[in-house]
């Protein structure tokens, strides 16, 4: 079990990442400059980490210049040999961008920058983020982001609600997903997904700013160790 983290121009998250991975969970974890081309280092038993930031300062859209970056038809590459790719705000906008997952990241409703705590509630338990959550319990998460409304056709919305691929829903602290409780005005109270075959996900609030007591808040720590025991079954399943 390996960590990358690709950083692009403009990455801000990615150290946060290398932290909580390395240092909190003792997991091995390099950073993967956006020049690189290749990932050849990496199984598809490890999983590679988008991190958040305002990659290449956020012209045009939000991840639309770093999809063009090197290193990321190895990320595609990697991707579709079944590694496991995660995407956190700008790095779920990247995915976004490059095809990797459906649907946009549009401006928040209130045309705001927004930093502060929200509340999640898991959508599924079949996923590399939620595996280990109670799925009727809310998460306290930071989020920190100017783009973070999730968009996508009907179409779309009825495939991810149908093969439940929305691994996370904006919600009050409850679990009550309303809107009231949609932070950015994002369809269905997205705040993130999966591919369908779920070894790709995004999601835009922040379990690695959320995963110390020392920070007054833990309950990003699940978020991540679902990571670890999802990257656990898959090995026992291959061995």
């Amino acid at each position: 079990m390996k960590f990358g983290v690709v950083v692009f121009p403009g990455s801000n998250c990615d150290d946060d990442l290398m932290y909580v991975i390395g240092e909190v969970f003792k997991k091995p974890i390099e950073k993967i400059w956006h020049k690189e081309h290749s990932l050849k280092q990496f199984n598809p038993g490890d999983c590679i980490f988008l991190p958040g930031g305002f990659s290449f300062g956020d012209y045009l859209r939000c991840g639309a210049i770093a999809k063009f970056s090197p290193i990321m038809p190895e990320v595609i590459r990697f991707a579709n040999e079944g590694g496991l790719v995660i995407g956190i705000c700008n790095g779920f906008q990247i995915l976004c961008e490059s095809g990797l997952l459906p649907g946009q990241l549009l401006v928040n409703q209130n045309e705001k920058f927004m930093c502060k705590n929200v509340y999640l509630k898991p959508g599924t338990i079949d996923s590399p983020l939620s595996c280990l959550l109670d799925p009727n319990k809310a998460y306290k998460i930071p989020i920190a982001h100017a783009d973070g409304r999730y968009f996508a056709d009907e179409q779309t919305l009825s495939e991810l609600k149908s093969q439940s691929q929305i691994i996370f829903q904006y919600c009050d602290p409850s679990g009550r997903i309303d809107e009231a409780s949609n932070v950015n005005g994002s369809c269905l109270n997205i705040a993130g997904i999966c591919n369908k075959e779920r070894n790709v996900c995004g999601l835009m609030p922040h379990p690695e700013r959320a995963a110390e007591a020392a920070l007054g808040n833990t309950d990003g720590r699940p978020i991540l160790e679902s990571i670890f025991e999802w990257i656990r079954q898959y090995s026992n399943s291959i061995a």
